[in-house]
């Protein structure tokens, strides 16, 4: 497998086991749902790694203890709409204090490298946070790109980029356009096929979340 900079790859067990039970096309929606919320769930975890810590004192009920608290900057979720929203309550589990962005963004079927932005709405103070953009793959890069585009004219400087899935294809088009990106996934496939699908990938996420295909 080729090996990239600035991308971490979680490859804890029990990512793998659920991501293989997503690939798998007798899955239905409902546990593909429950899939897609666990793994975000793991993803979340190792993309929150580096949160900056303070030390505090707390009185236990025996005692005072030196403790570590989170710091500094919060946190932002900014899931591309459709796929994206099916991670939101997997990584508000960890993170419940988190305020959410929704970024809507339309690729052209018949232009792969043209997104169509329809739909933001980001928290007033995004700039002071620590942004974590979500979607369920990460294929040719396209709606990541517009969408980081759009998060950092929004003011955002600390952003990463969490999917479930990726290729090279769309990891070398996002760290071309922002290479001060880190991405976090859970697997990289071998590619895109004609029609743009990651290959073996988990087919048209979207679709196989809300059923509507």
């Amino acid at each position: 497998m080729e090996k990239f900079e600035n991308v971490i790859i979680c490859e804890h067990p029990l990512v793998q086991h659920k991501l293989s039970l997503l690939r798998d096309k007798q899955t239905g929606s409902k546990e593909f749902r429950e899939l897609v919320n666990e793994i975000s769930m793991f993803i979340c975890y190792e993309a929150t790694r580096d949160l900056p810590l303070k030390d505090v004192q707390i009185q236990t009920p025996l005692a005072l203890a030196d403790a570590k608290i989170i710091s500094g900057r919060k946190v932002s979720f900014v899931p591309i709409m459709r796929a994206g929203l099916g991670m939101v309550d997997g990584a508000l589990a960890l993170v419940p204090a988190a305020k959410v962005g929704h970024v809507g963004i339309y690729r052209d079927k018949q232009n792969g490298n043209t997104a169509t932005e329809y739909y933001c709405k980001l928290p007033f103070d995004i700039a002071n946070r620590e942004v974590i953009v979500m979607d369920m793959m990460l294929a040719t890069g396209v709606s990541a790109i517009k969408t980081v585009d759009i998060v950092k004219a929004a003011g955002a400087v600390h952003i990463k980029f969490m999917c479930l899935l990726t290729c090279p294809e769309g990891i070398k088009a996002l760290q071309s356009a922002h290479p001060d990106v880190e991405i976090i996934t859970g697997a990289i496939d071998k590619g895109l096929n004609e029609d743009l699908y990651i290959i073996p990938g988990i087919g048209d996420g979207s679709d196989r979340l809300f059923g509507t295909k």
